[in-house]
């Protein structure tokens, strides 16, 4: 509780007096905030805002005033202690200089590249002048990146010199351990502390591309604003519906050409074209059925620069302009398909109804000549002798012979079926005149077998006379012969054998019921003698 004495008066204790008038006693206030920043001020008021009586000073003034320092009466101020040393450790401590550069290494492995660009940063630590080369990892590069240098001084030259941050600038080559090295740019700490040094910096350069690097970039992909065609309604409608040319391929102008029918299907459901061909037997050409496959064939396509290979296998649609259509196809005229001339000279009667739906167009069948080649008749040359003529003959038919095919059905029904005739030689020697032989003929291969039954004491070994055999008869031609069979077995006939003559004298019981069995097929003349024989020899 504070009083104000009287005026005039001392302030001494008894002298002074209470204001009862007076409620305030608070301090002024001395702190004030802007934009959220504390700001001193200074009171205009004193306590219970009593008015001030001191002299009006700027904030100025009063700064200045608490700032200066008395004058000692007896001589200057003492001088200020020195400060404290702070060695270099501490005061440089995490304090680097990084500089981006790039050296070239030189490839001799490889024909396509000479050199690789490859990116470094130099790491200058200013405490101890040490310096670290990082290469930035590249993921799967294939080559061994990071820290190639690792953390210490680097030489500069013979002499025991070190490089220093004063030696390091933009645009500067430093070598090291055989290395060129050329910084390019650094960073904006360690601009302004070499500007802070007097150093001026130079500007920074670009790096330099990477022949291989630019070699691998792939190309930006192009895209195409889809159309506003309802394939997906094409395919649903124009399924299992194809166009049918009949057409002549016509490369007779070339060396050995010639004019081959071909069919030209095309496919509207997806707009492609299929091109086969028509094969006839024994033509001498490989059977591929198909000479172009299934696809959309291009019309007319953008005009290639002198670079562009221009043997391709397959094309693009973005160097296509256009394909072929429908209305490409017309009966009479004459189409390039993929540098071949195809001459279509009819269609089928879908096609023919189809263009007469769509485009108003009706077709009729040309007339073309179709160039017959000379038909070569097959020549079989003469039986030469060796082996059987069926035999024979089958080198002549195929490249790789055949065995000659056999009636098995026959060989089934006359299996063990054997005719057996009795006969005798026809010839002037009275001691072959006695010889009785066998004739047997087997039914189901037509062959003849001739056998001697062996007499004692007769001076003549008897045997097999005859190996299964066909018997030709003769007067007839090797290339056509005609063989023996049961109509020509007569009792009292001739038979010739290899220039042997045979007369049949006799027949066993089942030659006879053969023969009235099968007598269709036997001439009168045989079952006539067969029966005169039957009939003389029951006497």
């Amino acid at each position: 509780m504070t009083s104000n004495p009287a005026q005039g008066l001392p302030f001494l204790p008894g002298n002074t007096f209470r204001d009862p008038t007076k409620s305030l006693y608070h301090r002024p206030q001395t702190l004030g905030y802007k934009n959220g920043y504390s700001l001193p001020r200074r009171p205009v008021v004193g306590i219970g805002r009593d008015p001030l009586i001191v002299t009006e000073l700027t904030q100025a003034e009063l700064d200045q005033l608490a700032n200066q320092r008395p004058t000692l009466t007896y001589g200057q101020a003492r001088p200020a202690p020195p400060e404290d040393f702070i060695p270099s450790h501490v005061a440089f401590d995490k304090k680097v200089l990084r500089f981006d550069g790039y050296f070239k290494q030189v490839i001799t492995v490889s024909p396509g590249e000479e050199y690789r660009v490859r990116p470094v940063v130099f790491y200058y630590y200013l405490e101890d002048d040490s310096i670290a080369v990082v290469e930035p990892v590249v993921e799967n590069s294939g080559i061994p990146q990071g820290k190639l240098i690792k953390r210490q001084q680097l030489p500069k030259n013979d002499q025991g010199e070190i490089y220093h941050w004063k030696d390091l600038n933009l645009g500067n080559e430093i070598i090291v351990y055989g290395t060129t090295y050329r910084l390019t740019s650094c960073d904006n700490f360690t601009q302004e502390y070499l500007e802070s040094e007097g150093v001026i910096v130079n500007d920074p350069e670009e790096m330099p591309c990477d022949p291989y690097s630019e070699g691998r970039v792939q190309p930006l992909r192009s895209y195409i604003t889809p159309s506003d065609f309802d394939r997906l309604k094409q395919f649903l409608t124009m399924d299992r519906k194809v166009l049918r040319f009949y057409a002549l391929w016509d490369y007779s102008d070339t060396l050995y050409g010639e004019t081959r029918p071909v069919i030209i299907q095309y496919y509207l459901m997806d707009n492609s074209v299929e091109i086969r061909e028509v094969h006839e037997p024994n033509n001498g050409r490989d059977p591929f059925p198909v000479l172009l496959r299934r696809q959309r064939l291009p019309k007319q396509t953008h005009p290639c620069s002198a670079s562009f290979p221009t043997c391709v296998l397959e094309v693009s649609d973005q160097e296509v302009e256009e394909y072929y259509l429908p209305k490409d196809f017309k009966v009479g005229e004459t189409m390039i398909v993929l540098g071949r001339r195809f001459l279509l000279y009819d269609c089928d009667e879908f096609t023919k109804n189809y263009y007469r739906d769509n485009f108003a167009e009706s077709f009729t069948k040309v007339e073309v000549d179709k160039k017959d080649s000379n038909k070569v008749t097959k020549e079989i040359p003469p039986y030469n002798g060796f082996g059987s003529l069926e035999d024979t003959m089958q080198n002549c038919l195929s490249l790789i012979p055949q065995p000659p095919k056999k009636d098995f059905l026959k060989m089934l029904e006359n299996d063990h079926k054997v005719l057996r005739y009795q006969a005798r030689l026809d010839t002037q020697n009275g001691e072959d005149r006695q010889r009785i032989f066998i004739l047997s003929y087997f039914l189901s291969n037509d062959m003849i077998s001739i056998f001697e039954p062996p007499v004692r004491n007769s001076g003549i070994v008897g045997g097999k006379f005859l190996e299964k055999t066909r018997i030709p008869k003769p007067g007839c031609t090797i290339d056509n012969p005609v063989y023996y069979g049961p109509a020509d077995f007569a009792i009292g006939t001739t038979v010739e054998v290899f220039a042997h003559r045979f007369i049949l004298t006799d027949a066993d019981e089942y030659v006879m019921k053969f023969l009235e069995a099968n007598s269709k097929n036997i001439p009168s003349e045989v079952l006539n003698s067969m029966r005169q024989r039957e009939s003389s020899a029951t006497r």
